[in-house]
């Protein structure tokens, strides 16, 4: 029987698409393209697949042959330009140029293709430079980008500000546990999202009429189930309606958090000492709770990282979507659970930032240290506080490019048996 060597070298994967319905006129707005590893083998399913590729060390190329694979069947069907075709991605993948032989399929797609690409909020909470590098490059090339299985797990809510995705994608289970409190807290904050960026609703997993109305219910605008068909190769001929509207990109900012909050926000200088407090309630703000935000902090130098502070943020990332930490000489992970960035020679070795971020809260404190000599806790700074979310963002985007993948072990030795 031929292994996942030989697969992959021979780009053996087939793609099935499952039909995007908008809600409201029951016309076709797009695909989803979906990846099967060849009928019959023990790969067929794409988790048998990617699980035997990461054991490889290949699934990052398995992700580009997956997505070519795809945008070569929509060239091939001639697939109308005003429909939208969604793609899975794995961000990670970016870390990786796309093989040689696929990319003039990659390149004739962004040529001739409208593609929104899907993300997961575990890719961004595992890389979050890939993710943010793959969405801005997603953009450049004028598509857009989906979070997808929104409410299976309560970190994404948190993250998905930072992904600004155009199209939110609830999770199936949601249509499934309509009278959930879980449920509702979702549908809130996807409302909320929604309406303060004029992102597109889409409910997974709609294969009844009921499940239909409960979509509807929640902000629904675009279903995708089998109650509209079921995953099969593309038809020569579709009639869309009018294609699905992404958002304007969102503003790059190579700033640090200080320049950008300080910019339209008062500043004023104090001590450290003065400081701490404040400090210490943002810290507060992403205690336990329904939807745990994302704490992000700045601490110019691992010396300023103590123990009583490992240990506060150790206890954040226990519930948490992630914790980082950033500074001169913090390594990947200051602190159990706790991303880091080490900050030496960076523009915010200077700075001393607090930012928390979730569904429901966002809050800022920047500071920026003086440079005074003297007894530590009277070392002046100055600083601002904001609790505007679009500040917030624009802040946190920022620290998230210094954060480094989370470690994963060497599994090639699993396919040796």
């Amino acid at each position: 029987m031929p292994d996942i060597h030989d697969l992959l070298d021979r780009r053996a994967v087939t793609t099935v698409f499952q039909p995007l319905i908008d809600i409201a006129s029951d016309r076709l707005v797009g695909y989803e393209a979906l990846s099967r590893g060849p009928a019959g083998s023990p790969w067929e399913s794409p988790v048998a697949l990617f699980a035997a590729a990461r054991a490889a060390g290949r699934h990052a190329e398995l992700d580009w042959i997956c997505r070519a694979a795809a945008y070569r069947a929509a060239l091939d069907a001639g697939l109308d330009r005003r429909l939208t075709l969604f793609v899975n991605m794995e961000p990670t993948a970016w870390r990786v140029p796309c093989p040689a032989d696929l990319r003039p399929v990659v390149e004739q797609a962004r040529q001739r293709l409208r593609v929104v690409t899907e993300m997961t909020e575990r890719a961004l909470a595992d890389d979050p430079a890939a993710v943010l590098s793959a969405a801005v490059a997603c953009r450049d090339a004028g598509w857009g980008v989906a979070l997808d299985d929104v409410g299976a797990d309560p970190m994404s809510l948190a993250l998905m500000p930072f992904i600004h995705p155009d199209v939110v994608k609830l999770d199936m289970g949601l249509l499934r546990a309509p009278d959930d409190p879980h449920t509702a807290r979702v549908v809130a904050a996807v409302y909320a999202y929604a309406e303060s960026t004029g992102a597109t609703v889409l409910a997974e997993g709609i294969e009844t009429a009921a499940h239909l109305n409960t979509a509807r219910t929640m902000g629904a605008t675009v279903g995708q189930g089998w109650h509209h068909g079921r995953p099969a190769p593309l038809p020569r001929q579709a009639t869309p309606v009018t294609g699905l509207s992404l958002l304007p990109a969102p503003v790059r900012d190579d700033r640090t958090p200080f320049e950008i909050v300080s910019a339209v926000r008062p500043v004023t200088r104090t001590t450290k000492s003065r400081l701490m407090p404040m400090s210490r309630h943002l810290e507060a703000l992403a205690g336990d709770g329904p939807e745990p935000p994302v704490l992000l902090a700045c601490f110019q130098h691992a010396r300023h990282f103590t123990a009583a502070t490992a240990a506060r943020f150790s206890r954040v990332a226990g519930y948490s979507p992630l914790v980082a930490a950033l500074g001169a000489g913090l390594d990947d992970e200051p602190a159990a659970g706790v991303r880091g960035a080490c900050l030496n020679g960076d523009r915010l070795d200077g700075e001393w930032n607090v930012i928390v971020l979730g569904p429901h809260r966002a809050a800022a404190l920047v500071a920026r240290d003086l440079g005074d000599h003297g007894q530590d806790s009277e070392r002046g700074f100055e600083f601002a506080i904001t609790h505007d979310r679009a500040l917030v963002v624009r802040a946190a985007r920022t620290l998230l490019r210094h954060i480094a993948p989370v470690r994963t072990p060497d599994l090639s030795a699993l396919l040796a048996v």
